[in-house]
C-alpha cells in the first residue's frame, strides 16, 4: 500500500498543469498533517513538477523530459531573476522557447518576437502590449511597472508579465547561465535513464524460499535478485553463491545479504560505476527516499551507458571540460614519454593570482587519464591521489606536465605525474586508479 507521502505526490502529479496548490489545500484534500503536505510539495518541487514563486505560491508545471531539460518555464525565470509577477500568473507553467532583448525600434522588435518567446525590455509599455498580443511573455528590467491595461491583457491571454530590478544585460546573462547549466545536466547520465523499471524487474520476497529462486533462475537465466518485504522495501540481495548447497525450503531471508548497497534514480551513472567497481558489485537495487524498490541497474547497463555517452556531442562544458580542453601535447618529450602543456588563464587562479588547488588536481588527473589510455582503452576512477605543491604557479605561466605510468594491470593503474614551470619542478602527484574496461 502506498504511503501518505506517495499518495500526495500522485495527487499532485494528477493535477492539471497550471493549477495552484497550497499546503493547507493538500492537507485538507488528503486528510494529512500540514507538515506531511509541506514535505511532499518540497519533494515534488525537487522532482521538477511544481514550482514555488514568492508572492505567487506553488503551481503545477510540466514535468520535463530529458530531451527538453534545457527549456525553462516562466515560473523558473521568475525565480532566476528574483522577479515579481505583475500579470498573467495563470501562464507561469508555460515553457520559454527563446528570449529576445528589446533594444531596437518597435517594429524591428516585433519582427523577432513570437509565440512562446520572452521579450526582455525596459519601461516601454507599448512594446509590452504588442509582445503579449504576439503570444510572448514580457520581462521588464530596471524594476519598472507597466500599465493596468497591459496587466489586464496579460491575465486575459494567460501570458506572464514579470518585473525585475536587474538591468537587461544582467538578466540575459542569468537566463543564459541557467539554460547552460541545464544543458550540462542534460549530458549527465542518471540512473533513471538506464534502470530496468520495477514492472520489468524480477524480485523475491523475504517469505520466499530457495525453490522460488531456482524457478526465477531457470526462467530469467539471472542469478542475482533483490529481496523486498511486504511494503516493497528493499531488504537484501540473493545470489547463486548464497543458495549454493541450500535445500529448496530454506527461507531466502536467512541466506540473503542484508542491507545491500542501493542507489537513487537521481544518482549519476558515473557514481554508480564507481560503487560497482570499488565494491565488486554486479547489480544495484534502485530505491526512492522511502527505500522502496523502483528497479535495478546491472554492471553491464552502466558500462554500456558510459560507452554510449562518450559518443554523444557535447553541448555544455563543465569546469573540468574547460580545463582539460586547455591541456595539449607539447613538442618536447621526456625520455620517450608524452609531455603535456597548459597555460594558466585568469579563470584557473585563486584570489592570490596563483593556480588553484582544484585546477592543479584536474590537470594532474586528466594527464594521468591520457597516459593510461595509451596502454588501455577505457575510463578510470581515481582511488587515491597524493599531491605535493612545491612552488606557486603564477597567472599566464605555461606548465609542462609529465605523466609516467608506473604499473598497469587488468583493472588498475599507477601513474606518477610531475609538473614543471619554467623548467623547475612546481608539483608532483601519485595516482592509483581503477580501470573501467569498455570492451
Amino acid at each position: 500500500m502506498a504511503t501518505k507521502h506517495e499518495q500526495i505526490l500522485k495527487y499532485i502529479d494528477d493535477l492539471p498543469v497550471g493549477e495552484k496548490i497550497s499546503v493547507r489545500q493538500i492537507a485538507k484534500a488528503l486528510t494529512v498533517s500540514e507538515g506531511t503536505a509541506y514535505r511532499a510539495i518540497k519533494d515534488a518541487e525537487n522532482k521538477g513538477y511544481v514550482s514555488t514563486i514568492e508572492r505567487v505560491g506553488t503551481i503545477r508545471i510540466e514535468r520535463k523530459k530529458k530531451e527538453n531539460i534545457e527549456k525553462l518555464t516562466f515560473a523558473e525565470v521568475v525565480n532566476i531573476v528574483e522577479g515579481q509577477v505583475l500579470g498573467g500568473r495563470t501562464g507561469l507553467h508555460k515553457t520559454l522557447n527563446k528570449f529576445v532583448i528589446g533594444a531596437m525600434q518597435l517594429d524591428a522588435m516585433m519582427r523577432y518576437t513570437g509565440p512562446g518567446n520572452l521579450l526582455i525590455v525596459g519601461n516601454r509599455i507599448q512594446a509590452h502590449e504588442l509582445a503579449l498580443r504576439a503570444g510572448a511573455a514580457v520581462l521588464i528590467t530596471g524594476g519598472f511597472d507597466t500599465g493596468d491595461n497591459v496587466k489586464k491583457l496579460a491575465d486575459e491571454l494567460q501570458m506572464p508579465v514579470i518585473s525585475t530590478s536587474y538591468d537587461t544585460f544582467t538578466v540575459a546573462t542569468m537566463i543564459n547561465r541557467a539554460i547552460y547549466d541545464q544543458l550540462i545536466k542534460k549530458e549527465i547520465l542518471l540512473v533513471e535513464d538506464i534502470l530496468t523499471p520495477i514492472q520489468n524487474t524480477t524480485f523475491l520476497s523475504t517469505g520466499d524460499t530457495v525453490s522460488e529462486w531456482m524457478d526465477y533462475n531457470r526462467e530469467t537465466k539471472h542469478s542475482r535478485f533483490p529481496v523486498v518485504d511486504h511494503k516493497m522495501k528493499i531488504q537484501g540481495i540473493v545470489t547463486s553463491k548464497d543458495v549454493l548447497g541450500q535445500s529448496g525450503d530454506t527461507s531466502i531471508e536467512k541466506i540473503m545479504t542484508k542491507n545491500p548497497m542501493t542507489v537513487g534514480i537521481k544518482t549519476s551513472v558515473a557514481s554508480s560505476a564507481h560503487m560497482m567497481v570499488w565494491e565488486g558489485i554486479e547489480l544495484l537495487p534502485v530505491v526512492n527516499d522511502a527505500h522502496i524498490l523502483q528497479g535495478i541497474i546491472s554492471r553491464q547497463d552502466v558500462l554500456k551507458a558510459m560507452q554510449m555517452s562518450q559518443r554523444q556531442p557535447q553541448v555544455g562544458e563543465t569546469i573540468d571540460d574547460i580545463i582539460a580542453g586547455q591541456l595539449s601535447l607539447s613538442g618536447n618529450r621526456s625520455k620517450g614519454e608524452e609531455v603535456y602543456q597548459c597555460e594558466v588563464s585568469p579563470q584557473m587562479t585563486n584570489y592570490l593570482g596563483t593556480i588553484s588547488a582544484g585546477v592543479f588536481t584536474t590537470l594532474v588527473i586528466e594527464s594521468a587519464n591520457r597516459a593510461l589510455r595509451s596502454y588501455k582503452r577505457g575510463d578510470l576512477v581515481v582511488e587515491n591521489t597524493t599531491i605535493y605543491f612545491i612552488k606557486p604557479v603564477q597567472i599566464d605561466s605555461t606548465l609542462e606536465i609529465v605523466p609516467r605510468v608506473l604499473e598497469v594491470g587488468r583493472k588498475f593503474g599507477k601513474v606518477d605525474v610531475e609538473v614543471y614551470n619554467q623548467g623547475k619542478l612546481a608539483g608532483k602527484a601519485m595516482l592509483t586508479c581503477q580501470l573501467l574496461d569498455r570492451s
